[in-house]
């Protein structure tokens, strides 16, 4: 041993000291977010190769801060530095890298928490928003000065423990040893420390092919590595910051795009010369629409998730109000949001096309003055609709009123229009995030009873979201856990308490606005569709089947009573794209429209709803893509890449023509 460089033989003893750290944290990743009480006998094989498999990624990781480590050491030998000199250098190096590591995987655990999927692509997009909000979020959900005081003494004892064993190579002698001896030492370090960092001898680094160990999503996310994770993420944000994003090459369409748009149309009639063509739509003549159109209103409710309502019960009132509505009207379950987050989900849905996946929000990109022409309000404008969008937060968050302005909007009112037409105290009306929910309802109803034309109004909500503010007025109803609720429920109690009194005030003033539409003569004319875009709950809760449950949201559908058709299927699969294209054929009569969705209640269609996620939902069961059971799921897998193939090409059509017309 004294025969091997003691600096050497303190790097590997750090790196390995580091590698347990990182291995009880992905211990600790099991026990605080694994969906089952006791493993299942059948996973336990599949189980040890996970953490097998994270051990190797951990390694990869390593590998290349042993690299740079020999690197410095290599340099500082070669100027002959002081022992002393190369202990402070590499122990600084050291703790630096440890801290830093430490801090992306400390990310990605609080991004998992919250959305249920290791670090992706929407960790950037959280950069983007209200920083003033997001601070006061953490400092309300967590115990920042515990927190920081515990950041601190994790340093302090890292930087003590690098130190002392560092310190140790003053007890290690050294014999004469030749230079060659030397040379080799440090070119077997550096070809294990890239064989480490490289994890495979195969054609790809570990780090590239992060392989399935499991049938089960859950175990799958256990061999995950925060900092290639948040690596790969900011890859992905810069790459559909720039115009290197190619989804129809990712789907597999690159040089045959007029196959996704077969696939896509179904069986509707294909233009090869004019693809695009190919995608417009009519809706029926009706003469009673003609004459008496009803006013649309589209709501989408923050973070409403539908798991945690199969819990609903007198002493467990989740829905509040909202209930009776649900019971009443036409409820789709089988449904899930388009993305994981907000701007993911509102943006394509407004714009009638899937939400892509890996891809940054429309308003912070090369499309922010972008007017799409298949967006949903020029739909209803073009039949003389007035048209609005609502947001009760501010518009300049994610550039929302920017971009909305040239999406077929009239009007595009954020908390300010708000709190000044309902003449409110902006401090008492408001959360962190903008107004309450209720205040954002009457500003819908107050639009309604003046309005001289026919409305279309979509409605962004913001309460039901971190911190959980509700206003103090208003009384909460008690919400007893059940023994089975407890067994599905995952993280601190108190704040989930927070959350579910908040999440029951935002669905129940939903449930008010329904009742005044329904018992107010000046809005009988009225539709309401009420959504959601997304379910972050999904990371509080444990399912029995993730894939099929963790996104669900609901597709609630009033109609008065003129409009509603006889027969409706609620059992069929959909997701965000499918909502305008069934509001469409109910409300207006010989529009012209475009969309990636189908019209729920039309007979003999495809049914699948898209996350971006990658998550597809059938009316044959829930899957992950190309994870196919059975051969439904088969046409829903090959139907979701060729739709994400066509509207990438529809998409891509609205810059080439911007830029003919400024070569013209």
């Amino acid at each position: 041993m004294n025969r091997i460089h003691p600096f050497i033989i303190a790097i590997v003893k750090i790196q390995l000291i580091f590698l347990f750290i990182m291995s009880l944290i992905r211990v600790w990743f099991y026990e605080h977010f694994s969906p089952y009480v006791a493993l299942p006998e059948t996973l336990r094989g599949e189980w040890l190769y996970a953490f097998w498999f994270g051990l190797r990624l951990d390694l990869s990781v390593l590998g290349y801060v042993s690299i740079a480590s020999l690197l410095i050491l290599a340099i500082m030998q070669l100027f002959r530095s002081k022992n002393r000199t190369i202990r402070r250098i590499l122990t600084s190096y050291f703790w630096a890298v440890f801290i830093l590591i430490s801090m992306f995987l400390g990310a990605d655990m609080a991004f998992y928490s919250y959305f249920g999927e290791h670090a992706n692509i929407m960790i950037f997009g959280v950069m983007d928003d209200d920083t003033e909000a997001l601070l006061e979020i953490a400092w309300k959900n967590y115990n920042i000065p515990l927190l920081s005081v515990m950041g601190v003494m994790y340093g302090i004892v890292l930087w003590k423990v690098i130190a002392f064993v560092f310190r140790r190579t003053e007890e290690v002698k050294i014999r004469p040893f030749p230079v060659s001896g030397k040379v080799g030492i440090f070119v077997v370090m550096m070809a294990l420390s890239f064989l480490a960092a490289r994890g495979s001898l195969g054609i790809f680094p570990i780090s590239k092919y992060v392989v399935d160990v499991s049938s089960d999503p859950f175990i799958n996310q256990l061999p995950q590595n925060g900092v290639f994770a948040i690596i790969k993420s900011y890859k992905q944000y810069k790459k559909s910051k720039s115009d290197d994003y190619n989804l129809i090459k990712m789907m597999g369409y690159e040089n045959n795009i007029t196959e996704a748009f077969r696939i896509h149309l179904q069986n509707r009639a294909l233009n090869p010369k004019d693809l695009l063509g190919s995608l417009q739509q009519q809706t029926r003549t009706n003469i009673q629409l003609e004459k008496n159109p009803p006013n649309v209103v589209v709501i989408m409710v923050e973070s409403f998730g539908m798991p945690i309502t199969q819990y609903q019960s007198k002493t467990f009132d989740i829905l509040g109000r909202l209930q009776k509505h649900f019971d009443e009207d036409t409820l789709f379950r089988n449904f899930i949001s388009g993305s994981n987050g907000t701007i993911g989900s509102m943006e394509p849905f407004l714009l009638n096309i899937a939400a892509r996946p890996e891809s940054t929000s429309f308003g912070q990109s090369n499309y922010v003055q972008t007017a799409f022409k298949q967006a949903s309000a020029r739909v209803y404008q073009s039949k003389g609709y007035e048209t609005s969008y609502v947001y009760g937060g501010d518009l300049s968050w994610r550039n929302v009123g920017g971009f909305m302005k040239y999406q077929g909007f009239d009007h595009v009112e954020g908390k300010g229009a708000i709190v000044s037409a309902l003449n409110l105290d902006e401090k008492k009306a408001s959360h962190s995030w903008g107004v309450y929910d209720q205040y954002a309802y009457d500003f819908l109803l107050k639009k309604l009873s003046n309005a001289k034309n026919p409305q279309f109004i979509y409605l962004m909500t913001t309460n039901n979201h971190p911190p959980y503010d509700i206003p103090p007025e208003y009384t909460s109803r008690p919400l007893v856990w059940s023994s089975e609720m407890t067994k599905h429920m995952n993280g601190d109690r108190s704040l989930l308490e927070k959350r579910l009194h908040d999440y029951a005030y935002a669905l129940d003033m939903a449930g008010r606005f329904m009742d005044e539409i329904k018992n107010n003569p000046k809005y009988a004319n009225t539709v309401v569709v009420i959504t959601a875009d997304n379910n972050t709950i999904e990371s509080s809760m444990k399912y029995d089947d993730p894939v099929a449950a963790s996104k669900l949201i609901p597709f609630y559908l009033y109609l008065p009573k003129y409009l509603k058709p006889r027969d409706i299927n609620v059992s069929v699969a959909g997701s965000h794209k499918d909502i305008f294209p069934t509001l469409y054929n109910l409300t207006l009569s010989n529009a012209d429209y475009m969309s990636m969705g189908v019209d729920l209640l039309a007979p003999n269609n495809l049914h699948c709803g898209f996350n971006d996620a990658g998550v597809i939902v059938s009316d044959h069961g829930a899957f992950e893509v190309d994870k196919v059971k059975n051969s439904y799921q088969s046409e829903c897998n090959r139907y979701y890449k060729a739709t994400l193939a066509s509207e990438e090409y529809l998409i891509q059509s609205h810059i080439r023509q911007q830029h003919m017309q400024k070569g013209h």
